[in-house]
């Protein structure tokens, strides 16, 4: 299985990205996908989630800025982040995971690489 994310970068504050992440390996319209980022000194955190189906869930600090979507024909899930803080600046990490009831996933399948994201104010 791999996840390559990619499309992180440097952007102003109030700029927007869309990270992508490709997925091979797996049937990829039957995983749950997340999206998680990580800054220096803090622990990972999930930021949005979608099921199978499409349902998608996001984490307060996000909601509203951030959208996730999967194209299932390009085995491809995205974060489209509007509106950027210098306090979203992390390492963002794709996942295929488990059960999803709310953006914190049961358990986390598969880990992408990640890629950077830096919000200058």
């Amino acid at each position: 299985v791999q996840l390559q994310a990619f499309g992180g970068g440097l952007v102003q504050a109030g700029g927007s990205l869309r990270l992508s992440c490709a997925a091979s390996g797996l049937t990829f319209s039957s995983y749950n996908m997340g999206w998680f980022r990580q800054a220096p000194g803090k622990e990972r955190e999930s930021v949005a989630a979608i099921r199978s189906g499409g349902t998608t869930y996001y984490a307060d600090s996000v909601k509203g800025r951030f959208t996730i979507s999967r194209d299932n024909a390009k085995n491809t899930v995205y974060l489209q982040m509007n509106s950027l803080k210098p306090e979203d600046t992390a390492v963002y990490y794709c996942a295929a995971v488990g059960a999803l009831i709310s953006v914190v996933p049961g358990k986390v399948n598969f880990w992408g690489q990640g890629t950077q994201v830096t919000v200058s104010s």
